[in-house]
């Protein structure tokens, strides 16, 4: 099966009349997303994110590398037909929303006899129906971007790529919208989502790419990144809080967190003392505190990843 978004080693490097050197805002990501899976593409701020999904639409061209979309070179005409894609910053025309996503479906070629059905079915999908008639210029930045969303969504694409679809949305709206992503997965289709709301991706994404200073730095299923190093947190009775390192006792129990490994030696620890086991729970890491690890000031000299 065609993979749906493939960069193979790609850089992209600006020259900055300021600057002597030329700045590297990519530095060869090699990075495969498969079809039918929502995959997550986190970054700090000026990781690259952006910059790597401007070279996928075909908006700039890369320094060095190649990517396929859908099978075909990055910025192919017939591809574009094939795909819905939403700016972080959407930009619209001052004219009613029906009007704004029929516009946009047209220009997707969408065909006539289908384009009127498609128009009232993703102003449902996103609740922007009461808003059908009302000018897009009056609208509040969440309405617009649910707006941005329907005219992404308009031609029913294969792979959808979004920018931050979330980040001025409500929260009855994102429910929306997660419920929408993950409809679309389910039947097939391939979401692409870069945002700052580390909880929506968690709650959706199939798989996540971490980008840093240009550097793919993990990918991986989201599962197993947060499930990773993953510890335990153990409530007992009988014992004194310092037995083990950061215990704490509280209302005559001492609760104390291991590793998943050291879950044998410490429970027989505590019965050799006298003590009696009232539970074991696994702690499961965020995706915001693996995010915050993963970006976190590397060594000098350390080696980017690739995934294919």
């Amino acid at each position: 099966m065609v993979p749906a978004l493939e960069f193979d080693e790609v850089t992209k490097q600006y020259n900055r009349w300021y600057r002597p050197q030329r700045v590297t805002a990519l530095d060869g990501l090699t990075l495969t997303v498969e079809p039918g899976e929502i995959f997550g593409f986190l970054g700090p701020n000026g990781a690259g994110k952006t910059t790597a999904i401007h070279l996928a639409m075909g908006f700039m061209r890369p320094t060095a590398g190649r990517g396929l979309m859908l099978g075909k070179p990055f910025g192919d005409r017939k591809t574009r037909r094939r795909i819905g894609f939403l700016a972080e910053n959407v930009a619209l025309y001052y004219r009613p929303a029906e009007e704004l996503v029929r516009f946009y479906g047209a220009l997707n070629d969408v065909p006539g006899p289908c384009l009127k059905l498609r128009v009232r079915k993703v102003l449902e999908a996103l609740g922007l129906v009461e808003y059908a008639r009302r000018n897009a210029g009056k609208f509040s930045r969440g309405l617009l971007q649910r707006v941005g969303l329907a005219q992404a969504l308009i031609n029913d694409p294969e792979l959808v790529v979004l920018d931050e679809p979330t980040s001025a949305l409500d929260p009855v709206a994102r429910v929306t919208v997660r419920e929408l992503l993950t409809n679309m997965r389910n039947l097939g289709k391939t979401v692409f989502v870069s945002s700052h709301l580390l909880s929506e991706v968690e709650l959706i994404s199939d798989r996540v790419a971490v980008l840093n200073r240009g550097r793919l730095v993990r990918v991986g299923k989201t599962s197993e990144l947060l499930a990773s190093d993953e510890k335990l947190e153990i409530t007992v009775r009988g014992i004194r809080p310092d037995v083990f390192p950061g215990g704490q006792a509280l209302n005559g129990v001492v609760k104390f967190r291991i590793g998943s490994q050291q879950q044998r030696a410490a429970l027989e620890q505590v019965w050799q003392l006298g003590g009696e086991v009232l539970s074991v729970n696994p702690v499961r890491r965020s995706l915001e505190q693996v995010f915050l690890e993963l970006t976190a000031p590397a060594p000098a000299g350390a080696e980017r990843i690739s995934h294919r």
